[in-house]
């Protein structure tokens, strides 16, 4: 996998809609992040600006118009995310990490049994 940028939790929350919605608009985003964020137009292109610089996303004009799509998916980008964070909290390990988010979690007996159903598959490989 090619380097990934970090992208910051704004960047996340701009992503996030870019991959539902793309191609999107600059006030496109501001609209479907209002009911969670106060960010003027100007904040949203501000973020836009920095994620195009970083290689994440593109755009095109069209006529007076910004048109932004994603240049990595999702799933690359947490991928990357999720690597990253492996790293930095729990040293690369998956067994703290899986036990950590077991204890701190409430599951219900679906969720388990999802849980144990991927354990097998992976002792499977």
């Amino acid at each position: 996998m090619p380097d990934t940028p970090r992208i910051s939790e704004a960047e996340w929350d701009v992503m996030r809609v870019v991959w539902d919605h793309e191609p999107v608009t600059a006030r496109a985003i501001v609209e479907a992040l209002e009911p969670h964020k106060e960010w003027t137009e100007a904040t949203v292109k501000t973020l836009l600006n920095r994620l195009v610089r970083k290689g994440v996303l593109d755009f095109e004009v069209d006529g007076k118009r910004y048109l932004y799509s994603a240049r990595l998916s999702r799933e690359h980008c947490v991928r990357a995310e999720s690597r990253s964070f492996l790293e930095r909290v729990f040293g690369g390990s998956t067994t703290p990490l899986l036990a950590h988010f077991l204890r701190e979690s409430q599951l219900d007996t679906d969720q388990i049994r999802e849980l144990e159903e991927l354990l097998k598959e992976k002792e499977a490989e």
